[in-house]
């Protein structure tokens, strides 16, 4: 199993209606609006680290809104 956060910047005044399109996404445990430099924060369990990318690249930035994503893999 394969644990991962991917950040996600957004446009502004989108990051709640992507909340709940990205929290519908079969591998994402949870994802919350955050502060900071990105709006949003993801977490993600995946089998392999190719399902985590397909999250973040295919899916994710797929969504209207999304600027950018940054997936960071856990090591633990």
């Amino acid at each position: 199993m394969v644990h991962a956060y991917i950040m996600v910047k957004t446009a502004s005044g989108q990051s709640e209606h992507l909340l709940e399109e990205i929290r519908s996404l079969e591998t994402v445990g949870g994802a919350h609006i955050v502060a900071g430099n990105f709006d949003i924060i993801v977490e993600v369990d995946a089998g392999e680290v190719y399902d985590v990318l397909k999250t973040s690249s295919s899916e994710i930035q797929g969504f209207d809104g999304v600027e950018g994503t940054k997936t960071y893999i856990a090591m633990d």
